[in-house]
C-alpha cells in the first residue's frame, strides 16, 4: 500500500502540471512586469507597449530543436518558418541543401519511408549496452583504475536498478488498474449506474462486499481512478519497456550507425512526428501569436519557427543534436532553443563541433538547465558548453533556470537546476500556459518552458536591433536581468535558504523591458 501512496503523490505533480487552465489564469503571467503588475515576469508586454511602438522589426528565424511540433496549430501556423526555396511534396531537393522537401525544418528521428522513432532508451542505457560486451567479464580488481570501466559499472548499476524497480512498479499499477475496473463494474451493477459517490459506497452493508467497499473507498478518497492509474502504467511502461531496457534499440528505424557522424543527410520531413506535445508547448512559449484573442501570447511577435525533431520519448542522441544545430545554422537560424538534456553524452565531441560552428556563424543558443533540482556545477547536465579542460566552447550560449510567479522565497522553481558557473540566468518556467497539439492549450512546468521564454526575449532584441551581434545580445540579456536580492529556498526540495544571487551567474531573471532599453543605448552609442 505504501508503494501506491508514493505513486499517488508523484503522479499528482505530473497531472497537475498538464491540467487545462481556467479562464482567469490565461493572462500569461510570464509576460508581466514586476513594477507594473507585481509579478516577476519578463516584462515583454511592457516592452512592446512602451518601448517598441512604431519601430520596425526584422523577422528572426528561431530553431526549435525538440520533439515534434504541431505546425498547423491555430496559434502557431502564422509563425512557422517556411523554406521558400523548396517546392512542397515534389520529392526533390530543390534548394540543394541535402534535405528533400524540408518545408518547415527536419526530423532526424525518421526514415525516408515515413517511419519515425517514438520510444527510445535513456543515454545511460545506451552507454551500458555499448560497454557491456567489452567489460561484462572483466576482472574488477585489475580494472579498478580504468575510467571507462568505472563508467560501465556506474551505468550498469543505474540501469539494472531502475529497470527492476520500474518493472515491479508496472506490475503493481497494472494490478491496481485491473482491480479498479473490477470494483467499478461491481458498483455499476449494484447501483445501476457508473455515477456513484464514495458516500453511496459506504452505505452498502453487505459483508460479502466489504473488501471491495474498503478498496474503492480508499482510492476514491485519494481521487485515484482508472484514468489516473492508466497514466501511471504509461509512465512505467516507458521506463521498463524502453528507457531502461537494454534489449530495446529504436535506431533500426533510422537505419544508421548513431555512433558515427559522417553523413548528416538522414531522417524525413515529418516535423510533427509521433509526439508533438513538448515541442508545441515550447514553440508556443516563444511565439504563439500575440493579441489574436486565442490561447496564450508568446513572448515575441517577431519569430519564424524552424522545427527540428531530435527528442523521442527517451533521451536525444548526440549525433542528432549536432546535425540539428548544423541544419539550423546552415539554413538561416540566428537563435536556437534547446529544451532538453541528459546525464550522459558519449559522443559529446559531435555536439561540441556543432557548437563551434554555430559560434562562428553568430548564432545565439539558449538551453534549459534541467529539472533535477541539482547544482550543475557539480552534476554535469548535457549538452554542456565546457570542453574536457573546463573551457567554454561557445561564447554565445545561455543556460536558463526556471523561476516562478512568486518574488519571495519560492522565486526559483523547486525542480530547477542551478549553478553559479553553469547556469547564466533564470526565466519563468512554472505554471506556464502554452499551446498543445490539436488546437488545445495546457499548463506546464519545467526549465523546458523557461528556456523558450528566454528565447522569446532574445528574439525581440535580435528583431529590433539586428545590428547587434549574438555575443552582444547575450551580454545585454545577462546584464539587464532583474536582480532579486533575497534569500530563497534552495531548489531540490531542501528547506535550506540561500541568496538568489548564488544560483546563477547573473543572480537575476531575464527581462525584455530592461534588455530593450540597454540594447537601444548600445546601438545609440555606436552612431
Amino acid at each position: 500500500m505504501k508503494t501506491f501512496l508514493l505513486l499517488s503523490a508523484m503522479m499528482f505533480v505530473f497531472i497537475a502540471s498538464m491540467a487545462q487552465k481556467s479562464e482567469s489564469d490565461k493572462d500569461c503571467w510570464y509576460n508581466k512586469d514586476m513594477e507594473k503588475n507585481k509579478v516577476p515576469g519578463v516584462s515583454s508586454d511592457r516592452a512592446y507597449d512602451e518601448l517598441l511602438q512604431g519601430k520596425t522589426p526584422k523577422p528572426v528565424i528561431v530553431a526549435i530543436i525538440d520533439g515534434g511540433t504541431d505546425f498547423n496549430h491555430e496559434d502557431l501556423k502564422e509563425v512557422i518558418w517556411t523554406n521558400e526555396d523548396e517546392i512542397p511534396g515534389n520529392g526533390i531537393d530543390d534548394d540543394k541543401n541535402g534535405y528533400i522537401d524540408d518545408i518547415h525544418g527536419w526530423n532526424f528521428l525518421g526514415n525516408p519511408s515515413g517511419e519515425n522513432v517514438d520510444n527510445d532508451n535513456l543515454e545511460v542505457t545506451r552507454v551500458y549496452r555499448l560497454l557491456k560486451p567489452k567489460y561484462e567479464n572483466a576482472d574488477s580488481a585489475k580494472m579498478a583504475s580504468d575510467e571507462e570501466f568505472q563508467l560501465y559499472l556506474k551505468c550498469k548499476k543505474e540501469v539494472e536498478t531502475k529497470y527492476a524497480a520500474s518493472t515491479k512498479a508496472l506490475a503493481n499499477v497494472t494490478t491496481l488498474y485491473q482491480n479498479l475496473k473490477v470494483a467499478d463494474s461491481v458498483f455499476t451493477a449494484y447501483f445501476g449506474t457508473n455515477k456513484y459517490s464514495a458516500n453511496q459506497i459506504k452505505t452498502i452493508k453487505d459483508e460479502r462486499m466489504q473488501p471491495v467497499v474498503d478498496f474503492m473507498s480508499y482510492w476514491m478518497k485519494k481521487d485515484v481512478d482508472t484514468t489516473i492509474v492508466k497514466g501511471w502504467i504509461d509512465h512505467y511502461e516507458s521506463q521498463a519497456l524502453y528507457r531502461y531496457n537494454v534489449n530495446f534499440d529504436s535506431r533500426t528505424i533510422v537505419g544508421d550507425d548513431w555512433t558515427q557522424n559522417n553523413n548528416p543527410y538522414y531522417g524525413n520531413n515529418d516535423v510533427k512526428g509521433p509526439r508533438a506535445g513538448h515541442g508545441t508547448m515550447v514553440a508556443g512559449n516563444v511565439a504563439a501569436v500575440r493579441g489574436n484573442g486565442i490561447g496564450p501570447d508568446g513572448v515575441t511577435s517577431n519569430a519564424q519557427l524552424m522545427i527540428l525533431l531530435v527528442v523521442p520519448d527517451g533521451d536525444e542522441r548526440d549525433k542528432d543534436v549536432a546535425n540539428a544545430i548544423l541544419y539550423a545554422v546552415n539554413n538561416g537560424a540566428s537563435i536556437i532553443n534547446m529544451s532538453f538534456g541528459k546525464g550522459y553524452s558519449p559522443q559529446k565531441h559531435f555536439v561540441d563541433s556543432a557548437l563551434r560552428v554555430a559560434n562562428k556563424h553568430d548564432v545565439l543558443i539558449i538551453h534549459a538547465a534541467g529539472n533535477d533540482g541539482e547544482n550543475v556545477d557539480v552534476e554535469i547536465h548535457y549538452p554542456s558548453n565546457f570542453d574536457e579542460n573546463g573551457n567554454i566552447i561557445n561564447d554565445k550560449f545561455i543556460v536558463v533556470g526556471a523561476s516562478t510567479n512568486s518574488a519571495g522565497k519560492k522565486l526559483p522553481a523547486s525542480f530547477s537546476n542551478y549553478g553559479k558557473k553553469s547556469v547564466d540566468i533564470f526565466s519563468p518556467g512554472q505554471d506556464i500556459y502554452s499551446c498543445a497539439p490539436g488546437n488545445k492549450y495546457e499548463l506546464a512546468s519545467g526549465t523546458s518552458m523557461a528556456s523558450p521564454v528566454a528565447t522569446g526575449v532574445a528574439t525581440i532584441i535580435r528583431a529590433y536591433f539586428p545590428e547587434l551581434t549574438a555575443k552582444e545580445v547575450k551580454e545585454i540579456l545577462l546584464q539587464s536581468a532583474v536582480k532579486y536580492d533575497r534569500k530563497v529556498l534552495l531548489p531540490g526540495g531542501s528547506k535550506k535558504k540561500v541568496s538568489f544571487s548564488e544560483l546563477s551567474a547573473t543572480g537575476g531573471v531575464i527581462n525584455a523591458y530592461n534588455a530593450v532599453k540597454m540594447a537601444q543605448e548600445r546601438v545609440n552609442a555606436k552612431h
